[in-house]
């Protein structure tokens, strides 16, 4: 069997041989691997509306929540975000632990249900006659915990495939996320259309205009998800060598079926693989944050203008991880997926070095809020309140470039658009490449026994660099500018790539690491 598997490994990843085969049918029957395929199908497009569901009303969150409720200021719009990723936090490691002792469609269909409700009471905040930036936060809060399924999903898929298939399926998972973040935007801005106004449902004081359209729709396909779940996804499971193992997932018992091995996991390679996926998720996250503040300042754009070319950017860099993801399946066999984990690194530690800035070249400085020769004391949230403010008021022209409350504009050099572009494009080579490696190296490393607990764990460690990226880099950024902002995150690469170092060998299949199978 050994042999057969490590045979296997030439062959493409996604199951290219022939079901029916006198070779395949020895590992799994036709009828398995259809039913198996099918449902990891099914879960691939779980794992695109969940992403859909964070990034189909990000744009539009802000000007909602000054419609109905005109005492939010952009503090509490903060929170509003970040409950996204802290109820996904929270519901990562609870989903996990379901799945591992319960038929997987259990956690699936409750985490949908509640991201199904928490969507249709978005939807309704503005009904209350006070306090609706509160259900609001609840309302994007529930969403989050809703999306802690990712946790079930990793576990799933990486049960349901062998060592061969893994990489491919984890670079499809992370496709569709990718797909949904940019398609989410996409969708909102489709129903711009409809307009503040909209209509009005007055029996049920529902509105549909393009705030509320967004998440109705999300509602109604998360319901369509739930059907599909329950008519389509079947249990399923198999060791890294593709045999179908017992377990109490299972709605059906084999006599086939193997049992599954008692070795002991490596724990250092699992917290190791943790911290890697922190950081990498942690400086994504931060870069993401500080793409607007820092393009109004270095080239002086304004809000529509940032809004606009930053879009185009963030954008642009989703369909470039779109078609790392496919390349890296074919490059994984080549090289291995610790190579490419350190050499994404690597183009990270490039780009944010190319990003810090050099030069004589200075930023254009907003001098328009200076009164009597003094510089006002201006905290950092009156700031952001600025960047964000909704043109409510008739100003004909509103100030652009570096403010100079942040001292540092007026001795830091500028950061050129080339420079710029050029960091973009190498974070955007750099992150995706790193983020499918690291858990796809972290489901291997875990092998055939049940991931749940241990994806909730990976699941809620990237929901919180999620959090802490934006707020370093905002502080940081603000009092010492982006020198000092992307220096600090250069080392933090450096010490990543140095962890990856120490524990490199570490890095390995479960079934390698036991020699059951050679890598």
């Amino acid at each position: 069997m050994a042999s057969l598997a490590v045979d296997s490994e030439q062959e493409p990843l996604l199951g290219d041989r022939t079901p029916g085969s006198r070779e395949w049918d020895i590992i799994e029957t036709e009828e398995h691997y259809k039913s198996r395929w099918r449902s990891i199908r099914i879960l691939y497009l779980t794992m695109f509306l969940s992403s859909v569901g964070f990034s189909i009303v990000i744009m539009s969150i802000w000007p909602y929540l000054q419609k109905i409720d005109q005492t939010a200021d952009a503090s509490f719009l903060g929170w509003v975000i970040a409950s996204y990723s802290l109820g996904q936090m929270v519901a990562s490691p609870i989903f996990g632990l379901w799945s591992n002792y319960r038929p997987r469609k259990e956690p699936l269909i409750v985490s949908i249900f509640i991201s199904v409700a928490a969507n249709c009471l978005y939807a309704y905040v503005h009904v209350p006659p006070s306090h609706n930036k509160y259900y609001m936060l609840a309302a994007r809060g529930l969403v989050g915990f809703g999306a802690g399924n990712v946790a079930v999903i990793r576990s799933y898929i990486a049960g349901a495939t062998s060592l061969q298939e893994r990489t491919s399926s984890m670079a499809n998972t992370s496709a569709c996320q990718a797909l949904g973040f940019i398609l989410g935007p996409v969708f909102q801005t489709c129903f711009a259309l409809i307009g503040e106004k909209g209509v009005t449902w007055d029996v049920i004081k529902l509105q549909i205009n393009m705030y509320t359209a967004p998440v109705l729709l999300g509602a109604f396909l998360g319901i369509l998800n739930i059907i599909l779940i329950l008519t389509i996804l079947r249990e399923h499971r198999v060791d890294d060598s593709g045999r179908q193992c017992k377990n109490i997932n299972f709605e059906e018992v084999s006599t086939d079926e193997v049992q599954v091995p008692q070795e002991n996991i490596d724990q250092v390679a699992v917290v190791a693989t943790n911290v890697l996926f922190f950081v990498i998720l942690f400086i994504f996250a931060l870069f993401e944050t500080i793409v607007t503040p820092l393009t109004m300042d270095m080239y002086g754009w304004t809000r529509e203008q940032a809004v606009l070319y930053d879009g185009i950017i963030l954008a642009s860099l989703g369909v470039e991880a779109v078609i790392i993801f496919m390349g890296i399946k074919l490059l994984s066999k080549k090289i291995g997926e610790r190579a490419l984990l350190l050499g994404g690194l690597i183009i990270i530690w490039v780009g944010f070095f190319v990003l810090l800035p050099w030069g004589n070249q200075f930023p254009k400085i907003q001098w328009e809020d200076l009164h009597n020769n003094s510089i006002p004391n201006t905290t950092f949230g009156e700031i952001i309140i600025t960047l964000w403010k909704s043109p409510r008021e008739d100003h004909s022209e509103e100030p652009t470039g570096c403010p100079v409350e942040q001292a540092w504009c007026l001795y830091t050099p500028m950061i050129h658009l080339a420079q710029f572009l050029i960091s973009a494009v190498l974070i955007g080579i750099g992150y995706p490449s790193c983020n499918v490696m690291s858990y796809t190296l972290y489901s291997k490393i875990l092998g055939p026994n049940p991931q749940g607990v241990y994806m909730g764990w990976l699941t809620a460690s990237g929901s919180a660099a999620r959090i802490l990226g934006p707020v370093f880099i905002s502080q940081v950024y603000t009092a010492w500018g982006p020198r000092w902002a992307f220096s600090l995150v250069c080392g933090m690469v450096v010490l990543t790539i140095t962890l990856l170092g120490v524990v490199y060998r570490r890095l390995i299949a479960f079934s390698v690491r036991h020699g059951r199978i050679q890598e």
